[in-house]
């Protein structure tokens, strides 16, 4: 459940729920709540499950288990993946050093805490691991937009903001002990992430939203928006399920630290070169649905994973896993789109995706949709690109 429900109901929320927790869908105005955060900045509440991990073992502990290197140093942090045997990617995840507690603290989909907490505790064995369940205890915010650096200076005390992504200081916010967290460019804008107590929810939110330079707040149809335009994969959409390779996140995976579950799988994929299916972006006259299949001519090539009606640039977008063949040396040769709603001239003519039980013509566009003041760390990215 978000920690401030009745915060978020006093500025007009309609509510959703996603991965069993309850959240903002919007305050009504979405498309202009998308455009604010594409000019100024705007504020959201982050729904993670946090795992706090404890013991003078944690970082090794983590570590191998994970697809990417875990930081040592205290304030720094890292993206990565728990993947099964086979390479599928099981949960994805931000693990931050917090040196300072003596703790790691682990961000992820709030569906997949309670299995990766039991999953964890059976395997600590004789090592000085302690796995607490802090989803409850702490609040967290979002802030995206060209001005997200001003807004936090315009209200973060004690401390200037992280300019590093992934990296994070500490400092206070009104009375409220606050983490500010640089963001990885997700949204395709600047920002950051704030946590702080549950208990101070209420007036961090308040503060990050009138206080200083005002922010505009935003919920989950507009994250959808800002995401995919920006070409960020998600979990429950793009992730799940999927080998990384496929997906393009190599952010989330270091080839040369020691092995973890499904290394060899995706290492032996790195070194061929070749995925079967790629996650592509495309441009189309009609909006599809998630699963609407993406055809190469006659032949079934991919499908669709999640689409809008882009509000930046005033067409529906998709992001699919397409057959790589069906997409090699197609797209709009790296043109970059600017953030006026033009879109890219058409590259292809002979792919397409079924809408309401038509083949509609389908273009592919090289990511991200729209330029903005940051680039997502997860750009899809391929070895032979």
């Amino acid at each position: 459940m978000t920690v401030i429900e009745s915060v978020h109901a006093d500025h007009g929320a309609a509510f959703t729920d996603r991965g069993g927790r309850r959240m903002v869908e919007s305050y009504g105005r979405p498309e202009r709540a998308h455009a604010a955060v594409r000019n100024v900045v705007g504020v959201t509440e982050h729904a993670f499950g946090v795992l706090e991990i404890e013991g003078a073992d944690r970082v090794d502990f983590v570590d191998n288990a994970v697809s990417n290197r875990v930081p040592a140093a205290d304030g720094e942090g890292c993206y990565a993946l728990l993947l099964d045997p086979q390479g599928a990617i099981e949960t994805d995840m931000y693990v931050f050093n917090a040196a300072a507690g003596d703790r790691l603290l682990v961000f992820l989909p709030p569906e997949r805490t309670e299995a990766v907490a039991e999953d964890w505790r059976g395997k600590t064995f004789i090592q000085d691991v302690e796995i607490t369940d802090a989803t409850d205890d702490l609040a967290v915010f979002g802030v995206y937009g060209p001005n997200a650096t001003e807004k936090i200076a315009s209200v973060f005390n004690e401390a200037t903001a992280p300019q590093d992504a992934l990296s994070f200081v500490r400092g206070s916010m009104v009375d409220a002990g606050v983490t500010v967290l640089r963001d990885d460019g997700l949204t395709g804008e600047e920002g950051f992430r704030v946590v702080c107590r549950a208990a101070d929810g209420p007036d961090v939110f308040d503060t990050l939203v009138n206080r200083g330079l005002n922010a505009a707040p935003f919920g989950a149809r507009t994250w959808d928006t800002l995401t995919l335009e920006a070409g960020t994969p998600l979990f429950a959409t793009e992730l799940e399920g999927r080998i990384p390779n496929a997906v393009g996140v190599r952010n989330a995976l270091d080839f040369e630290k020691g092995c973890y579950v499904g290394q060899e799988v995706v290492s032996r994929i790195e070194n061929r070169g070749q995925v079967g299916k790629r996650l592509v972006g495309l441009a189309l006259d009609e909006c599809p649905t998630t699963g609407a299949a993406v055809f190469d001519g006659d032949t079934a090539a991919g499908e669709v994973t999640r689409a809008v009606d882009s509000p930046t640039r005033g067409e529906p977008l998709a992001l699919a896993f397409v057959d790589a063949a069906a997409v090699a040396d197609r797209g709009d040769d790296g043109q970059e789109t600017e953030s006026t709603g033009d879109s890219p001239p058409d590259a292809i003519d002979d792919l397409t995706v079924r809408v309401d039980g038509a083949e509609r013509p389908a273009r592919v566009v090289t990511l991200p949709f729209v330029e903005g003041s940051d680039r997502s760390a997860r750009l899809p990215a391929y070895p032979d690109t």
